[in-house]
């Protein structure tokens, strides 16, 4: 072997680490390495997180994907003990976005029995958009689900939506969902307040609905759906309720 033979076979080795698997260099899955290397945006993604009607151990982050978002990310830390806001406390969990409302919302499903910091991530127009910190739950305040909703049918106006805390008092907003009997979104507000109308933006801080929805048929069944959110984005209150206007 030449003098240069051997030069080049032996930065190989370092560099791969000749082929054992304890000195191989693996990648950096931190949000950190992902944020030091784009242009970034924060706090400019729509998210929170639930636990799940039938698993203790399920979190369920919800988030909206504008029209233009792509490769969505879900990062984690290894618990609730650690700095929220570094970045290299959170790593990469491989999992598939799933549709909700026909895809107008995307969800990920995860199972751990450990509560957590969560950061959900998209791109859009080439720059990376981040979520607040999530602050899971699941152990301490399990997400409540219920079916109770106040629902005041005005023959000539729109119906009013009414609702009450649950276990849990410490929601600081509500996010409300129209849709229809196939599951098509057909408006999703955020009030401050526990009462929405629909379509009456009066009180609403937020909106998600894109253009004007349609006018509700008194002949066709629709969904209400209902997110009472803490200020660090887990939902205790989850409300679900099928109505007739």
């Amino acid at each position: 072997m030449t003098k240069t033979s051997y030069i080049i076979c032996l930065l190989y080795c370092v560099l791969c680490g000749c082929n054992n698997d304890e000195s191989t260099i693996s990648p950096d899955t931190s949000l950190a390495s992902l944020v030091f290397s784009n242009e970034i945006e924060i706090d400019n993604v729509i998210a929170c997180a639930s636990g799940s009607k039938s698993d203790e151990n399920t979190i369920i982050p919800y988030l909206y994907p504008r029209p233009e978002a792509e490769d969505i990310r879900y990062f984690e830390t290894s618990g609730i003990e650690v700095d929220k806001n570094n970045y290299q406390n959170y790593q990469q969990v491989m999992i598939e976005p799933t549709d909700v409302f026909n895809g107008y919302l995307k969800k990920i499903t995860r199972i751990t029995t450990e509560e957590k910091w969560v950061i959900v991530t998209f791109f859009e127009k080439g720059k990376l958009h981040l979520s607040n910190p999530i602050r899971l739950k699941h152990r301490t305040k399990p997400t409540e689900f219920i079916d109770e909703v106040m629902i005041d049918m005005n023959p000539e106006e729109m119906p009013i939506f009414s609702w009450e805390d649950g276990f849990f008092d410490d929601n600081k907003i509500y996010f409300q969902v129209i849709s229809d009997s196939s599951n098509e979104f057909l408006s999703g507000t955020y009030t401050f307040e526990r009462q929405f109308q629909y379509y009456k933006t009066d009180n609403v801080v937020l909106n998600i609905t894109q253009g004007i929805p349609p006018q509700l048929d008194s002949t066709s069944l629709y969904n209400f759906t209902l997110m009472g959110v803490s200020e660090d984005n887990w939902v205790n209150l989850f409300i679900e309720k099928e109505f007739n206007p």
